[in-house]
């Protein structure tokens, strides 16, 4: 197995004159949790962006699970074994919870638009299928009982926590959080760490960009902090709990040395 499931060397981005991420360096190890946090526009986003193959890098390269991914389409990255969920829920409001996350298994299935007008059989058998491994997915995630509710019926909460379920539905490799806790109260945030904590301990590894403390410093293995698109700190939560640059670029008082 490789040390890193994700590895970023020197990777940067520019915007015309503007440098949004200087040359930044992150391992992520298989099995992990590793949050990468910072100020509002310290270039999170954007260096998820550059790794799911959204922007183009201007320099430097990715590689995912051994291979080199620098640039490559979106949807090839998809497949090699890499899920996303976004900082806004995208969900569709008028279908139930289940059929929300069998959505995200559309590239386990063969039979295309023509082809199922035909083989009714085959089409029938896919649909089954992901359904099984859906309901699958909401049983380890304690939402099983609420498969059938309509997703718009459901607490912002809930929803959040189902693009989780629906990124897991092609078992990828590395689950990208792109703020999964922004918008919940404390009852909420609790039980999406307990989400993340039982996909972890179903041998999911996660790339985590958060700014609620109470999530990341209890959930993460490893952080990476970034401030004007450079990286000041890297290591273990305590370490950087207690690392005088990021208490002040970010972290406050509240998280000074005790």
């Amino acid at each position: 197995m490789s040390e890193s499931i994700l590895k970023l060397s020197g990777v940067q981005k520019r915007f015309g004159g503007l440098q949004a991420v200087y040359p930044l360096d992150i391992d992520v190890a298989p099995h992990s949790i590793h949050a990468l946090i910072g100020p509002n526009g310290a270039g999170k986003t954007t260096t998820v962006n550059m790794i799911t193959g959204v922007y183009k890098v201007s320099g430097g390269t990715i590689e995912f699970d051994g291979k080199d991914i620098t640039n490559m389409k979106t949807y090839k990255i998809a497949r090699l074994g890499i899920g996303r969920t976004f900082q806004n829920i995208k969900v569709f409001p008028n279908m139930t919870l289940l059929e929300n996350i069998m959505v995200g298994g559309h590239q386990l299935t063969k039979i295309g638009l023509v082809r199922g007008i035909f083989d009714l059989k085959g089409t029938v058998a896919e649909e089954n299928m992901l359904r099984e491994k859906a309901e699958s997915l909401l049983d380890l995630l304690g939402m099983y009982d609420v498969r059938d509710h309509l997703m718009k019926n459901l607490p912002y909460g809930r929803q959040k926590i189902s693009e989780i379920a629906r990124a897991m539905m092609t078992d990828p490799k590395l689950i990208l959080l792109d703020e999964p806790a922004a918008g919940l109260n404390p009852s909420e945030r609790a039980e999406l760490i307990n989400v993340i904590r039982k996909a972890y301990n179903n041998g999911y590894t996660f790339f985590l960009i958060e700014h609620n403390m109470d999530v990341v410093m209890t959930l993460s293995d490893d952080i990476t902090v970034l401030s004007f698109g450079k990286k000041i700190a890297a290591g273990k939560p305590k370490e950087i709990r207690n690392n005088d640059e990021v208490i002040t670029a970010y972290l406050g008082r509240a998280y000074a040395k005790s």
